[in-house]
């Protein structure tokens, strides 16, 4: 409030003086229409102070030079609020909107909406800077939520899209593979791990120089269910692990069995070694097979029920792999999963997911050099330093 009142004197001050360094002296009344004019005028065109009106509506006062708004003023938009802006032929240069939401400032388009550059500082304590358009947060910025939450990155008509990654060499890249980067119809593929290296991110993915990452871990589809083993997974991960990629196992799970006796079937079936990466639970049901199995809660009785075990089992944390639409519609009902657990999302957009997680899975349209097909690609989130620290606190303890 101090700046707003420190504002205001100042302008009072400089609306005594003109752009041209006029002091006011006798003022002119000119009407054009419903449109009045009070205030000095020099070469038939309005010069220093003045105020338009229209009808008994200001629409300006403030400083003029050769008939356009030029200096310090007010104004008042479509909505009412009052604008104290510095002007230059015409144009907003900056300005201040205060109403009962709280305080922009920064540039304003011709229709007097925010526009360009600017500040905003709620009433509620959400704080953004950035670039807006049309009114609405729009480009680049950097925000504080009511509830203290940070978010930078791209924003799209007042919504928060995440922050839009370019992809280098310094990242920590992984893949994830199953049977199906083996088989194609009846042909049949071994994966060479003594060349794999990402060359291909897949379409809209930025970034810096040429893609020639390695990788640094791989996840092998283990088990499904009660019954489903992955023939190639032996093999698999015993070529990755003498290549020096670190390794993890993942259990597809399912509806429609037992979680107990998914959780013990994975544990028997899998080969799961001190030091390797943590072991997943992918998570991909429909709607419909979420309401079969008794709802949401029972869902998430199941899920915890195999985490445990798996956790006891180990001694590490599972990771839990979900979608973004699984985060956004379901996960918000287990709050205590969300805390507790890693989490590995699948979003192929190209903004970073609004979430804390352990893993990314940024596109399934990967390039793989010595593996046939597409492939799943993963970042880590974080770089060399925090991988290291998780390879040390969270793989496989017993």
């Amino acid at each position: 409030m101090r700046k707003i009142h420190l504002i205001i004197y100042i302008m009072t001050a400089l609306l005594l003086v003109s752009c041209n360094g006029r002091s006011p002296l006798d003022t002119t009344t000119v009407y054009d229409g419903d449109y009045c004019y009070r205030g000095e005028m020099s070469n038939g065109k309005r010069n220093g102070y003045g105020v338009l009106s229209i009808k008994d509506s200001i629409i300006y006062s403030g400083t003029w030079k050769d008939g356009k708004r030029c200096g310090y003023g007010t104004t008042t938009d479509s909505l009412g609020r009052q604008i104290i802006a510095l002007w230059q032929a015409d144009t907003i240069v900056s300005g201040t909107r205060q109403d009962s939401l709280g305080t922009y400032h920064g540039g304003f388009s011709k229709e007097l909406l925010a526009d360009g550059h600017g500040t905003w500082r709620g009433a509620n304590g959400e704080f953004y800077t950035g670039e807006w358009a049309g009114d609405r947060r729009n480009g680049f910025g950097c925000g504080v939520a009511e509830n203290g939450k940070v978010k930078a990155g791209d924003w799209r008509k007042g919504k928060y899209r995440g922050e839009q990654m370019l992809h280098t060499a310094d990242r920590i890249y992984g893949i994830d593979v199953s049977r199906y980067q083996h088989e194609k119809g009846r042909k049949k593929f071994s994966l060479d791990w003594s060349a794999v290296r990402i060359v291909g991110l897949g379409a809209g993915r930025k970034s810096s120089g040429n893609i020639d990452y390695k990788i640094s871990f791989a996840y092998i589809k283990s088990t499904e269910g009660t019954t489903i083993r992955n023939r190639y997974f032996p093999s698999d991960y015993v070529r990755a692990k003498k290549k020096g990629i670190a390794v993890g196992a993942y259990h597809f799970f399912s509806t429609k069995s037992s979680a107990a006796k998914q959780a013990h079937y994975f544990l028997k079936h899998t080969t799961l070694r001190i030091g390797d990466m943590p072991p997943v639970l992918d998570v991909e049901p429909s709607d419909a097979q979420i309401r079969q199995m008794g709802g949401t809660e029972a869902m998430f009785r199941s899920i915890r029920t195999w985490l445990a075990i798996v956790r006891n089992a180990t001694g590490t944390k599972p990771v839990l792999y979900i979608s973004q639409g699984f985060v956004n519609k379901y996960l918000p009902q287990a709050p205590d999963i969300r805390s507790n657990y890693p989490i590995w999302i699948a979003r192929y957009g190209q903004y970073r997911p609004d979430i804390r997680l352990a893993f990314w899975q940024l596109t399934p349209y990967g390039r793989v050099r010595g593996i046939h097909g597409e492939v799943d690609i993963n970042v880590f989130n974080g770089y060399k330093e925090q991988f290291a620290e998780f390879l040390q606190r969270e793989t496989i303890k017993k």
